[in-house]
């Protein structure tokens, strides 16, 4: 009895899994529907990137030009500044003492000149009325000369107090920003030592290296006369895109032999003073592709380091088909081998598929994806 009474009970457990065990085999062999493109050939404008250097177009280091102690400060690190601005200023005194030593020389040195001057004339006047031989009147005329030599000498060491005084005022040589100032009031200068830096931030350089490749095509685009391909964009460093645009003006007159790439130079202009002397971001290059065909990223699959899709035969049974791709963009591959136009592939949900099933196509247009 016991035994009758244990098998009814066991008995609707097994009816059960054998319910779920044929579902689940219903599933396996249920047709999935899934979307399906058909691939085409298409011209595409394809913006490649590259890690860009940010230089200040005007970057300059501000150097002593004369020995003294820094008597005083007058900006901030960090903080704008003007053209001629006052930044720094050296103690003066012994620049005082040397111009105003040079200014009295000048000044004995031009009564010299004055005497010689009356000499001249007076052995002239001597010379006319035959009184003194024409020799002096020579040697007169020779000490004039000299003494007027003497006081382009003179002039020329007032110049040069003048300017060894001027260079105890350290002045902005253009609009910019101050960068550190690792010297502070009191210290002792000596002729070079480094006060600060000044970057003109109005405009900035963007440095980025170019693969040949790339080189030849912006090349042959510009030989079309495409100029707008010298049109860049900025990425930033938190990923964000740089409002205005830049403009590529120049290209390195030879490769890098380790790398094999050139390096170009863009400008971007820096109204709201964004970007700063040293920063970094992503130069944004545009090409233009011809008759490239595109397949979308959600269509790839990886395997052992390959790419791999399911394309779709006529019996709509799916087939697993490598490819090389050439470059990535957005989410789509540019294809580079190994696949054709023409050709239908599973566009999304190639996990839950296998080789060899048979699917459900919905069609999807390739233009619809590319505009999503």
């Amino acid at each position: 009895m016991r035994l009758i009474k244990w098998m009814y009970m066991t008995l609707p457990a097994f009816v059960v899994a054998g319910c779920a065990v044929k579902g689940e085999k219903k599933n396996e062999n249920e047709i999935k529907v899934l979307p399906v493109t058909r691939l085409i050939e298409k011209d595409t404008m394809l913006y490649r990137s590259y890690v860009a250097n940010i230089q200040a177009v005007q970057n300059v280091e501000i150097r002593a030009r004369v020995t003294g102690f820094l008597e005083k400060i007058y900006v901030d690190e960090g903080q704008e500044v003007r053209k001629g601005q006052l930044l720094f200023t050296i103690s003066d005194a012994e620049y005082n003492a040397e111009l105003a030593k040079a200014r009295a020389v000048l000044s004995n040195v031009i009564a010299e000149a004055k005497a010689a001057e009356l000499e001249t004339e007076r052995v002239k006047l001597l010379v006319d009325k035959k009184v003194v031989a024409d020799s002096e009147l020579d040697v007169a005329k020779a000490r004039l000369l000299a003494a007027q030599a003497r006081i382009d000498e003179a002039r020329s060491a007032e110049t040069n107090a003048a300017m060894r005084l001027s260079y105890t005022k350290v002045r902005a040589p253009f609009d910019g920003f101050i960068d550190r100032i690792p010297l502070k009031k009191g210290s002792l200068i000596n002729e070079g030592s480094l006060f600060t830096t000044v970057s003109d931030t109005r405009e900035v350089y963007a440095y980025f290296n170019v693969s040949e490749t790339e080189y030849l095509r912006y090349t042959k685009s510009l030989a079309k006369g495409a100029d707008h391909y010298k049109k860049v964009l900025l990425e930033l460093a938190d990923g964000t895109r740089y409002l205005h645009t830049g403009e590529i003006e120049t290209i390195e007159g030879e490769f890098e032999s380790n790398t094999g790439s050139i390096a170009f130079r863009a400008r971007f202009p820096n109204p709201g003073k964004l970007l700063k002397h040293g920063a970094s971001g992503k130069v944004k290059l545009a090409s233009e592709l011809d008759g490239v065909v595109i397949i979308p990223q959600k269509a790839v699959f990886e395997m052992q380091d390959k790419n791999y899709v399911f394309v779709v035969d006529e019996d709509n049974a799916v087939k697993m088909r490598s490819f090389s791709p050439q470059t990535r963009f957005a989410h789509f591959y540019i294809v580079a081998s190994g696949l054709k136009p023409g050709e239908r592939v599973v566009c999304e949900g190639v996990r839950n598929i296998r080789d060899g099933m048979k699917i459900e196509p919905r069609a999807i247009s390739m233009d619809s994806l590319l505009r999503n």
